[in-house]
């Protein structure tokens, strides 16, 4: 059911009390306004800054004095005609007792003559005495119908004010439509009219411009941030049971695997020593099935307001859905949820955002791929362990000599240098221990001892850069042995 018709639903049957959470007022209320001409209903508008106005189409001139809450909540309570009343940005000045003790009294008076109020607000903070009456509504994001429709409307209009050229073929549009899923429509326009507003042209190459601008104002909001992937897994040293467990079920994310019995792949949990390619094993998986890759920053979500981390989640799990078929990668999912699995400090904050986790885990109907990273394996709760939350849990250990090997090669090819050149097996067995991350950040270093000596880069500069610098399994050999000793018979070796 779209937006217009579950609110004209709500408002039939009778509820005194509607709230909407959202960054769209302008859509929110357009919705409000469509849905009271329909019913035929008298639509008042309060704001603090414009008092309370008649707002069918326009705003009328204001009710003089009713700019404050309380003027303008008790003004709407006195209407005749069973109005539908909308508040705009009311939500913060329920924390004081006056402007609550008037909301309360109005929703009372409402409830007695029939006329409704719908709350608007940038974001969802009412106290408890006004949730528990208020019902919710979840303003969706546009689907790739409705964002076809945004993206010609707003090509005809920037077209109105100064000619555009358009020359794009119909499987262009289809690849911008996609690239737009997960976004508002107020950031639907700003960017296509962005990608518009230099050359004064729209073609197959705004493809990329599109998702570079999607990447900024993902990452705007601080809930979800596009990752680069490798275009190819050669760029990725072994993992090779990975890749071939990827490979397995490349297929099976299509119509013909359902009708087979298949169902789509759900996620994986990697686990492995710091370093080792945990983070690789992600990009892997969104190049393997060239789907977006997605990092939840599960440390941005928690709030100061109590219900509000809660609610970040949720939106930002809303809006990975909304943009499926991705893969969603929670990094360090450990210290997120590490409370959860404990009597933690945080009233209770830690376990109530993992359940909304593991809830989402286990219904979730879009397609998104979940994969969770994790290098402290007695910090996760043992509900996420069960089987089930995850198609695989995977173990990332230290590379050994021929994935060592492959890593060098790897590295020198992507600082311009050939391979050949350098005693990879010299180089592979020196760097016993050492795992991924140690091995590209010795060929750097190596790179700095040859360029401070003015000297090309050869074997021996990346061999004493190894040597000078102890690795990871040498300065915590315990925790390293414990963590391989747990991952035996309990993970899948991803190499």
């Amino acid at each position: 059911m779209n937006d217009r018709a579950e609110l004209d639903r709500l408002i039939r049957l009778g509820h005194p009390c509607l709230s909407i959470a959202t960054f769209e007022e302008d859509y929110a209320l357009a919705l409000v306004r469509d849905v009271a001409s329909g019913l035929f209903r008298p639509l008042w508008v309060w704001s603090h800054s414009g008092g309370v106005q008649r707002g069918a189409q326009v705003y009328d001139p204001p009710i003089p004095d009713t700019e404050d809450p309380v003027a303008g909540l008790t003004h709407l309570a006195g209407l005749r005609d069973q109005p539908l009343c909308v508040t705009l940005d009311l939500a913060p000045h329920l924390r004081s007792e006056r402007p609550l003790r008037a909301l309360r009294n109005l929703l009372r008076r409402f409830g007695e003559t029939g006329s409704q109020l719908v709350m608007i607000d940038y974001q969802q903070e009412l106290p408890p005495v006004v949730a528990q009456c208020a019902t919710p509504l979840h303003i969706s994001l546009p689907d790739e119908q409705e964002l076809e429709q945004l993206v010609r409307e707003t090509l005809r209009r920037i077209h109105r004010d100064r000619p555009i050229e358009i020359d794009i073929t119909r499987s262009g549009l289809r690849t911008i439509i996609k690239n737009l899923r997960g976004l508002t429509r107020r950031q639907v326009e700003r960017i296509i009219a962005d990608t518009v507003v230099d050359d004064r042209r729209f073609d197959e190459r705004d493809i990329n411009t599109v998702l570079a601008r999607k990447r900024q104002a993902l990452h705007t909001s601080g809930l979800l941030e596009y990752v680069e992937t490798p275009v190819s897994l050669a760029e990725i040293g072994g993992l090779h049971r990975l890749k071939q467990w990827l490979a397995q079920r490349q297929h099976v994310l299509g119509d013909e695997a359902r009708s087979f019995g298949l169902s789509p792949p759900r996620g994986v949990l990697m686990l492995g020593v710091q370093g080792a390619g945990k983070s690789l094993c992600s990009k892997a998986i969104a190049t393997a099935w060239q789907r977006p890759l997605l990092r939840m920053d599960v440390g941005a979500l928690y709030d100061r307001y109590v219900g509000e981390s809660e609610r970040r989640l949720r939106e930002a799990l809303q809006q990975a859905e909304r943009m499926a078929p991705i893969v969603l990668w929670i990094d360090e999912i450990e210290k997120a949820f590490a409370s959860a699995a404990s009597r933690s400090t945080d009233g209770g904050l830690s376990q109530r955002m993992f359940a909304t986790l593991l809830t989402w885990m286990q219904e979730r109907a879009a397609a998104v791929f979940l994969v969770a990273t994790a290098n402290d394996i007695e910090a996760l709760p043992p509900e996420l362990l069960r089987k089930g939350r995850f198609d695989e849990i995977f173990f990332v250990d230290l590379p050994q000599r021929d994935t060592r090997r492959e890593i060098f090669a790897i590295h020198l090819r992507k600082r311009q240098r050939d391979p050949a050149a350098f005693d990879l097996d010299a180089l592979a067995e020196a760097a016993e221990g050492f795992s991924g991350a140690e091995i590209e950040q010795a060929v750097v270093a190596g790179l700095h001892r040859a360029y401070a000596a003015r000297l090309e880069l050869t074997t021996e500069h990346i061999r004493t850069a190894l040597a000078e610098s102890p690795p990871l399994s040498v300065t915590m050999a315990e925790r390293v042995a414990a963590l391989r000793a747990w991952a035996a018979g309990r993970c899948v070796p991803a190499d």
